[in-house]
């Protein structure tokens, strides 16, 4: 009798053991199926390795002190690597955020000869399902996530719709428009058009967007309350001769009074062929929706 009582408490403890290791396994298995793989990557010191991702690098943290790595000066989508010591056995590791959302994650072993030096971070992006890739949120997009407010940009501009006739500026051979204005869960999207008609080259020095008094324009302004844009598509620097460039750019959404304007002005380098748009509140409030459906304009 004691016999089989051991045996039936040692089937119990069995029986219990393999539940609580299939618990744990559920427990896991939440987290373990939303894990990023991440890239394989071999680093030496004498030799730099560099990775060209699609976007702005927004975000770089180091797994250990064996790596060094920055951006390459005057390039915002390239990241250099290499290794800060001769040589290290364990395996360390690297993440970067680039400015469209996504993130990346790298293994790096070091191997004094690596195969490989230079990565295209694009054509890699190329084989991942966009729609179960990982997208991460920016404070200033809100809920946006930031692939989406670059798909609703770039489709805007390849479509390059004129759905505004109204609004624009022209002098010393340089057309400025505005083609469209649309709205998307909370932000606007600003579409204009610059046209050089002259053989001298349009050397872009900045652009700003403010809001200023009606009473003001004309004058010296007073008050005024600058815009930035939180993304933009497409920067321009330079409009060649007898050439038509675009420009997408993405605001947080506002309105104004009627006793006020926006003004979008572009300012010509070593130049004096500054042009300025002015969007009256009936405009804004006119903005084109964009159907979060069909992504149709």
């Amino acid at each position: 009798m004691k016999k089989q009582f051991k045996s039936f408490w040692a089937f119990t403890l069995m029986i219990m053991s393999v539940v609580s290791v299939k618990a744990q396994d559920n427990e896991k298995s939440p987290l373990a199926s939303g894990s990023i793989e991440p890239y394989q990557m071999e680093v030496t010191y004498d030799k730099t390795s560099h990775l060209i991702f699609p976007t702005a690098i927004r975000y770089v943290d180091l797994g250990s002190e064996y790596l060094i790595a920055g951006k390459a000066d005057d390039a915002e989508n390239v990241l250099r690597i290499k290794a800060s010591v001769k040589e290290f056995e364990p395996e360390t590791n690297f993440s970067v955020i680039t400015n469209d959302g996504r993130f990346y994650s790298f293994n790096v072993h070091y191997n004094p000869c690596p195969e490989t030096l230079s990565y295209d971070l694009q054509a890699m992006q190329k084989a991942i399902d966009k729609s179960n890739g990982n997208d991460v949120l920016f404070e200033e997009l809100g809920n946006n996530p930031p692939s989406l407010a670059g798909l609703l940009l770039e489709t805007i501009y390849k479509k390059n719709k004129r759905i505004i006739n109204h609004i624009g500026a022209k002098s010393f051979g340089i057309q400025f428009i505005l083609k469209g204005i649309y709205i998307h869960k909370g932000q606007y999207y600003f579409h204009t058009e610059l046209v050089n008609r002259t053989n001298v080259p349009f050397q872009i020095d900045f652009m700003n967007f403010k809001v200023v008094d009606k009473k003001l324009v004309k004058r010296t302004v007073v008050q005024q309350r600058s815009i930035t844009p939180l993304r933009i598509y497409k920067p321009l620097d330079i409009i060649d001769g007898k050439t038509v460039e675009q420009n997408v750019f993405l605001l947080e959404q506002f309105t104004i009074t009627d006793d006020k304007v926006l003004q979008i002005e572009i300012f010509e380098k070593n130049g004096g062929r500054h042009q300025m748009l002015q969007i009256e509140n009936s405009d804004l409030i006119r903005a084109r929706l964009i159907n979060d459906m069909h992504l149709k304009f």
